[in-house]
């Protein structure tokens, strides 16, 4: 059963570690290349709202995982990157959360007044927290990996 646990988890973060890249070195520059703003922000807003499910259930699966995994374990003696690992996950939610709740947000409701502009002004603000949060994941993977 542990196995299978472990298997969800890993398979969790890279689906959102691979989404991530996917958006940051594919999407994003095709439709900056291809799109004009009247036709790339709505775009934009579209994939990453159908992303974003998928990462709400990544983020549902990790918790719910890491806390399986985590359940026996005395966290004195848990490795240092386990600990590691917890910490900047939890650091990757929260931000997360900030670029759903916050620009994201945002620029749907910029996007639905046809406010262009400032939809630009908040997709903006969301392309550096994704690059933190994909850096911020490949830390997680590396301290645990390689922090025993």
């Amino acid at each position: 059963m542990y196995e299978l646990i472990k298997f969800t988890h890993l398979a969790a973060g890279v689906i959102w570690l691979g989404g991530m890249a996917t958006m940051i070195w594919a999407v994003r520059p095709a439709a900056i290349a291809l799109f004009e703003p009247p036709i790339r922000l709505p775009f934009l807003a579209n994939v990453m709202a159908r992303f974003f499910k998928v990462v709400v259930a990544c983020i549902f699966l990790l918790l719910l995982t890491g806390g399986a995994m985590l359940v026996g374990v005395d966290m004195k003696l848990a490795p240092k990157g386990w600990h590691t690992m917890l910490g900047i996950g939890t650091l990757m939610c929260l931000i997360f959360g900030h670029i759903y709740a916050g620009p994201f947000r945002k620029m749907k409701l910029a996007l639905a007044q046809a406010d262009l502009p400032s939809a630009a002004a908040q997709l903006a603000k969301i392309h550096p927290l994704m690059i933190l949060n994909f850096a911020l994941g490949w830390l997680a993977v590396g301290a645990v990996v390689i922090w025993r």
